[in-house]
């Protein structure tokens, strides 16, 4: 067990097998010593865990878990593309998607859900650019979608 999963276990964050995508692309593209990973969204066991829109069905708090689960989702994506996480070497950015009502102008902080994580999981490698952007609508119902990318050795 390498040195990050390690740490995910002492956290008691249990990274899943890489989600199926749910339509035509694939989890993760490499090209030099980036990795991009495509959208995930808070599924956890093959179930949305939540579901709505910000500011109507769920709170700025639920939206930060989802993010959490979002980004998890992600790291299985690179664990299962690289083999072990303690090859990244720097998360680059994230786009974080956040399915929301008009009003509703809080994108940041619920995206800080996975930003927050990779910091205490990466340390200062886990820093990174960031937009949180705000829509009418994720597939299925997801509030938050969240891609990344790292640079890796």
């Amino acid at each position: 067990m390498g040195k990050v999963e390690k740490k995910l276990q002492d956290m008691g964050i249990i990274i899943p097998d890489v989600p199926k995508p749910a339509a035509s692309y694939i989890p993760a593209v490499q090209t030099g010593k980036l990795v991009y990973t495509s959208g995930q969204g808070s599924i956890k066991d093959g179930i949305l865990v939540y579901k709505g829109k910000l500011g109507k069905d769920l709170t700025v708090e639920e939206g930060y878990e989802a993010a959490k689960i979002s980004i998890i989702n992600c790291l299985a994506i690179l664990k299962g593309h690289l083999g072990s996480l303690d090859r990244v070497k720097r998360v680059v950015k994230l786009l974080g998607f956040v399915s929301s009502v008009p009003e509703f102008d809080q994108q940041p902080y619920v995206i800080n859900g996975a930003s927050d994580l990779l910091i205490k999981i990466f340390g200062e490698k886990g820093r990174h650019a960031r937009s949180a952007v705000g829509t009418n609508i994720l597939p299925f119902g997801t509030p938050v979608e969240i891609e990344m990318i790292v640079e890796v050795e």
